[in-house]
């Protein structure tokens, strides 16, 4: 309805400029209202009546909250909707926007496709995969009627005892910036000759995107989450920000700001790189939002002083607030600030317009309710077959065999018996980690549709090959079943944010038990399943192969595939694997040379280095260690300098690559 009975509503008109129809708007809102779309509730604080009778700019679903548990397509498109008519009958009609956190494809909803974490797909050193998933995400998202998701985490996390490690593609700024193309998947590639900062939504099977967390959530001391980032501003400028450049041009219509503070000032409160800096020098013209209850944290305790939460959040240009839950108090914070002269009618209306611009793009004022048309497309066998590739591509060898003659990958097919063992061989909710179904993610194999690891080696190997699965063998059962190989698939619990944390980081103890009861009586390779680098050592020793698979998701036939050697292995590790947690931050470039990783005379070992991830990034099947004469006759000054150890390749000697 372009026309109101018998006046002509300009902002209704698709045919009318965007600034035209925004400014229409903003004249014919009140404060009351303005404030309202500045809100964002979460589903289980909002009802139709509040959406309604509050203009409720947006509806968040945070995670694990669902309609209902193993809800279908149309529970969610029914609850959606619901909200929308609820918004729909105000006195302007704004439609709202609903957000969730899809991070590794549209994690929270029962049968969707699970993606590998970010870190796997840092791995790939493949923009265009991760594209490709982008615009698969977006489709699923789409399913459910849902439009907007809080993706993606462009943290570059330097420190592996964080909790949300597994969000960031790399340690390394230009990898994770390279990943920024998953924003041209989920929201569409920007056209020529867009203005610069500009928000895009390319279509009816796009979502809008969100870069997060501004910035630096990855550079906390000691991998603390939500603590405190101590850098100067060119360390922050170079090594935090780029992917937000990226994201920027490439037209990502949100921002989240992080928990985090940059020399102990929260970035919720930080008026000078949020307004100045991400609005005014990167000229970002989409809206800007907080994390779940972020201007809270503004204070110590947590909502210990609201009203300076909400003057110094909204001041430091925070657009829209995820409150989450009491509405009320919020806005009547607000608007007795605004109304006091405490914030300035120019700040409401520059968070406004910016939300109004993004739900415009995106096409709300002409199709707020759900397209039904895309239910079919959660957990489609196409975007299954993507997620398998994705797995395959993001597993890192680091070790193959004792040397490199007598390599054990690729693993025969036929065998007389082969044990499979270990917590995460069997276990769905393992290998898709956290935020998956719930926030902290859930163990077992009753949560989502998928394939286990276990269940892609049966389908992989000849059907003449007996497999024996057993989770925790012990010593005497291993030793007495004339087993032929084992795979051994241990790693780390679901975890998320900061009950992540880690200040160790080895693998669970009965992890370990499992492996030295198998590997001490079979040829066996071990599948590390983990949201980081662990302590390998010294089971790296005692181990025949040893694979990092990251955290790969629901497709577990992708490790599958390339252990058997269907597949080569072509993943680069993302991250400086440590030796000891005392070595720590270690960094790519930051580091003074030191073998973090090394396993002895003539074994065919990754050499892992905390100088440079130039050598982590090199295919590993046949790296040699030799220990002696540094100055012997093969050149191999470029990896010398770094180590101090002779390193060479029998077939012929590979200049690292990232």
């Amino acid at each position: 309805m372009v026309q109101a009975g018998n006046e002509y509503m300009k902002y209704k008109d698709p045919s009318q400029p965007l600034n035209k129809r925004i400014r229409d708007l903003m004249q014919r809102m009140t404060l009351e209202e303005k404030i309202g779309q500045m809100v964002q509730l979460d589903r289980t604080n909002a009802t139709p009546e509040i959406m309604r009778d509050y203009g409720i700019g947006s509806v968040l679903s945070g995670g694990g909250s669902v309609p209902r548990p193993q809800a279908t397509p149309q529970d969610w498109i029914n609850m959606v909707n619901a909200y929308q008519n609820g918004s729909l009958s105000t006195r302007l009609g704004i439609p709202m926007i609903y957000g969730i956190d899809a991070v590794h494809g549209h994690n929270n909803v029962y049968k969707a496709t699970i993606f590998p974490h970010n870190i796997g797909l840092g791995s790939t050193r493949d923009p265009e995969l991760v594209k490709r998933i982008g615009a698969a995400t977006a489709l699923e998202v789409r399913a459910t009627g849902i439009n907007y998701v809080f993706a993606p985490c462009i943290a570059v996390c330097r420190d592996p005892r964080w909790g949300r490690c597994y969000e960031s593609y790399s340690e390394d700024p230009k990898v994770v910036k390279e990943m920024t193309e998953i924003i041209n998947g989920l929201q569409g590639e920007l056209p020529k000759n867009s203005p610069k900062g500009a928000p895009h939504v390319g279509g009816k099977d796009k979502v809008v995107a969100c870069a997060k967390h501004f910035v630096g959530d990855g550079g906390t001391t000691r991998g603390i989450n939500e603590n405190n980032t101590v850098i100067d501003r060119h360390g922050l400028l170079s090594i935090h920000m780029p992917a937000y450049y990226d994201s920027i041009i490439k037209g990502v219509a949100t921002v989240m700001v992080s928990y985090s503070s940059w020399n102990g000032e929260k970035m919720h409160a930080h008026h000078d790189l949020v307004t100045n800096f991400l609005k005014g020098t990167l000229r970002f013209r989409g809206f800007v939002i907080s994390d779940w209850q972020g201007i809270d944290r503004i204070t110590d305790p947590t909502h210990s002083n609201y009203t300076y939460s909400v003057l110094a959040g909204v001041q430091a240009g925070i657009d829209m607030v995820m409150i989450p839950f009491n509405h009320t108090e919020f806005i009547d914070i607000l608007t007795r600030l605004v109304k006091n002269n405490f914030i300035p009618m120019s700040r409401i209306d520059d968070a406004v317009r910016r939300i109004l611009r993004v739900k415009f793009k995106l096409g709300l004022f002409e199709n707020p309710m759900a397209d039904q048309s895309f239910v079919n497309q959660l957990g489609s066998q196409a975007h299954r077959d993507l997620a398998r590739e994705a797995v395959r591509k993001s597993l890192v060898l680091l070790k193959n065999g004792e040397n490199a003659d007598n390599p054990l990958l690729p693993l025969p097919k036929k065998a007389s018996r082969i044990l499979v063992a270990g917590s995460h061989a069997n276990n769905l909710g393992n290998q898709c980690g956290g935020w998956t179904i719930s926030w902290q993610g859930l163990s077992g194999n009753n949560h989502t549709a998928g394939t286990t690891i276990l269940e892609g080696i049966s389908a992989a190997v000849d059907p003449s090959t007996e497999i024996v699965f057993k989770e925790d063998p012990d010593f005497d059962f291993v030793k007495s079943n004339n087993f032929s190989y084992a795979i051994v698939v241990i790693g780390e619990p679901p975890y998320a944010e900061g009950e992540g944390d880690s200040t160790n980081l080895t693998i669970p103890v009965q992890g370990e038990y499992t492996m030295y009861n198998v590997c001490a009586n079979l040829k066996c390779v071990v599948v590390l399943v983990s949201g980081r680098p662990l302590m390998v050592m010294p089971h790296l020793e005692q181990v025949d192969a040893f694979v990092a698979a990251w955290l790969p998701g629901s497709e577990g036939q992708g490790v599958a595939d390339v252990l058997f050697g269907d597949y080569g292995f072509t993943g680069k590790l993302p991250r400086t694997w440590f030796r000891t947690v005392d070595q720590l931050p270690m960094n790519v470039g930051l580091t003074k040379p030191e073998l973090t990783l090394r396993h002895g005379t003539d074994a065919a070992v990754f050499i892992i280095l905390g100088a440079s991830t130039t050598i982590m990034g090199d295919p590993i099947s046949s790296l040699e260690l030799l220990g002696g004469n540094p100055d012997s006759a093969e050149d191999d000054s470029h990896l010398r300098s770094r180590v101090g150890f002779r390193i060479r390749r029998p077939v012929e000697l590979l200049r690292p690559k990232i």
